[in-house]
């Protein structure tokens, strides 16, 4: 991130002195002041600006950016006002929250348009900033030296999401909406042959518009959506490779033959578009003061084509064949159709008033055919080689879901529940004709699932809360699903005096999965501890200080293959953290009818060890000094300190100074 060579000034209006006015008669008696203000005030809320000076980053700037990625330059840090249209013209009022704006990874702006009666509009636009380039990830070549990450993003993602409803109020609403996702950028992929695998630049592209209409009906006893929309959905990326030095890939050691393989130029690129359609249908209902349901219902039929070609060169080895070649032109041609089904339906029935019982089902269903066609001709010095194909594949997959609780309370302070969920389906998929280690593969999804939980409140100082979840499988989709697991959560909260606040979160999960071949094994837990203390006769008038503690631990034990010698290996993590977060707010006394200087200061820390000890550092200081009643100079100090005991050139150091003006109205 460069700082923009900008800079921010400060212009202050003179105030001119005015002539006294003539004095009044003694007979004549002025008129009290009104209380009311004679015009509403059109605008209220307040906006920051300001200016922030980035240090030189020691240590690895890659990986400051892909944790942190601030830099300098003028900045909107934040801003939340409302205007008022005091004569109800075109609008009644206009609500607009921003932050970020200057180049920061995470610019947002929302804004709430409305007229009574007539409209109401919304719009919401994020602009993400995603920098992922930490050296260590995804790089085989490290032990060569070589800090490389063979899967890194520098792109940027603009996310819309804009909606108008009309006649507001009424119990028939239509409404209209877009969103629009899109993103773009470079990085480094991987170029996978079948004896070597070359890291490669690329350039990325995708975007995403989303519309839909449709009508609620709302009364007092039922709602109702139907909604109509559509998708388009583009997705883009190029990999290119310079014919000059040769890429020698992740593999040195020879293959068939002794030879060694490398690539001296690539450029591939493939192009995927979709479009789709769907119908949704949404009720909830009461009927009856005893019970309330609910039920939605979602089709849609997606359509997909793919186009990709490839062209390389080099020495490469086609292992099915033992042939080495030195090009190769590589064309395919796919479609598919993704036809998908949604359903859920719920009822929420209250026989006593002490006894609630809630039950709900869902289902999904997802049917996807699809076909390709491939074109691959091979050359070498002494053959050419010509191959076609022709592909059929297929997955569909169904999920379900049964759920019931009942809820009864024992006293007006103690209430406990309990109940069961049922998930099933089944999954299956096939590649004609029969290509790769598996050409047709099936799976179950069987699961039982016990739930239980109390809500103890002895006194309104006071209160508790425990849950938990056991579930047993049959069968599972993917090895780190959650198998035979227990999750267990408790939460309390004290309010010790009217000026001090306690809380306790507690979770923990554990998983297993005893199926041959997998074996896994996964724990993870989370104590955390929370203080809220704003002393004084007026609570937080002078101080009040926030703080947290949070113990972590994640172990982790599961089998795979390494895909270079299909050799069993053990892949075992574990991590033992420690964060602390403390923020000490300080007001001053002001003037008359004046808010005085308010300092802010403490920070974080992150302390782990364990399969990668880390530490990272985030103290500040802030500093809040009244000009006059609608203006606020502010400055602040942050230091981002980062270090990893494994992987010393991924630490990082930075300094980060912030200064502007609050003004409020």
């Amino acid at each position: 991130m460069t700082a923009p060579r900008l800079s921010l000034a400060l212009m202050v209006a003179p105030l001119f002195a005015q002539q006294p006015p003539p004095p009044v008669p003694a007979t004549a008696v002025a008129p009290p002041a009104s209380p009311v203000p004679s015009a509403e005030s059109w605008f209220s809320g307040s906006i920051d600006v300001g200016y922030t000076w980035r240090s030189d980053v020691g240590g690895s700037f890659d990986a400051y950016r892909s944790i942190v990625n601030l830099g300098s330059g003028p900045k909107l840090i934040g801003a939340d006002f409302t205007i008022l249209d005091t004569k109800h013209r075109l609008f009644d009022e206009i609500r607009v929250r921003a932050s970020g704006w200057g180049d920061d990874p995470y610019e947002l702006f929302h804004l709430d348009a409305k007229k009574s009666k007539l409209y109401e509009f919304s719009a919401d636009y994020r602009d993400i900033a995603y920098f992922d380039f930490l050296p260590s990830y995804a790089d085989p070549l490290l032990a060569r030296g070589v800090t490389l990450n063979e899967q890194s993003f520098d792109t940027r993602r603009h996310l819309g999401s804009y909606r108008l409803d009309l006649l507001p109020g009424n119990w028939i609403v239509p409404y209209l909406a877009y969103d629009r996702d899109s993103g773009s950028g470079s990085g480094v992929t991987t170029f996978v042959t079948d004896a070597n695998t070359f890291p490669a630049p690329n350039t990325l592209s995708d975007r995403t518009n989303l519309y839909r209409g449709g009508v609620r009906i709302e009364r007092r006893r039922l709602h109702v959506t139907l909604e109509e929309g559509g998708t388009t959905f583009e997705n883009s990326q190029n990999i290119f490779q310079s014919s000059t030095p040769p890429n020698y890939g992740n593999v040195l050691t020879p293959a068939f033959g002794g030879q060694t393989t490398d690539l001296t130029s690539l450029l591939a690129a493939y192009g995927v578009r979709g479009s789709s359609v769907y119908s949704k249908g949404l009720i909830t209902a009461s009927p009856t003061s005893w019970l309330d349901f609910y039920g939605q219902f979602l089709y849609s039929e997606p359509n997909t084509n793919v186009h990709y070609q490839q062209a390389d060169t080099g020495n490469l080895l086609l292992q099915s064949q033992l042939l080495y070649y030195t090009s190769q032109q590589y064309l395919v041609s796919a479609a598919a159709k993704l036809p998908h089904t949604t359903g859920s339906f719920g009822t929420e029935i209250h026989p006593l008033r002490s006894l609630r019982i809630t039950q709900s089902w869902l289902t999904d269903r997802l049917h996807n055919s699809g076909s390709a066609t491939s074109a691959n001709a091979l050359a070498n010095a002494s053959v050419s080689e010509q191959m076609s194909a022709l592909l059929a594949s297929s997955l569909v997959t169904n999920y379900n879901q049964a759920e019931l609780i009942v809820f009864y309370d024992v006293t007006p302070k103690l209430v406990v529940h309990g109940g069961y969920r049922r998930v099933w389906g089944d999954a299956s998929d096939a590649v004609l004709p029969a290509e790769g280690l598996v050409s047709a593969d099936e799976a179950k999804l069987r699961r039982n699932v016990g739930l239980g939980g109390v809500t103890f409140r002895p006194s309104q100082k006071l209160s508790l809360k425990a849950e938990a979840e056991v579930g047993s499988s049959g069968g599972a989709y993917f090895r780190t699903s959650l198998y035979d697991y227990e999750k267990i959560r408790a939460q309390a909260r004290y309010q010790a005096l009217k000026t001090l606040n306690f809380a306790a979160d507690f979770t923990a999960v554990i998983n297993n999965n005893p199926t041959p071949g997998v074996n896994y094994a996964f724990r993870s837990q989370q104590e955390s501890l929370s203080m809220f203390w704003s002393p004084g006769k007026v609570p937080g008038k002078m101080f009040d200080l926030e703080a947290s503690y949070t113990r972590a631990t994640v172990y982790s034990d599961i089998g795979y293959l390494d895909p270079g010698t299909l050799q069993t290996q053990t892949s075992l993590y574990r991590d033992d953290a420690h964060i602390v977060t403390a923020v000490f707010n300080i007001k001053l006394p002001g003037r008359a009818k004046q808010a005085g200087p308010k300092i802010t200061a403490g920070g974080s820390l992150f302390i782990s060890s364990g399969s990668e000890p880390t530490s990272y550092y985030q103290p500040l200081v802030k500093l809040l000094l009244p000009v006059d009643k609608k203006i606020n100079w502010f400055a602040e100090w942050r230091y981002y300190g980062y270090g990893e005991v494994f992987s010393l050139y991924e630490g990082f150091r930075a300094n980060l100074m912030t200064t502007g003006l609050r003004f409020t109205q």
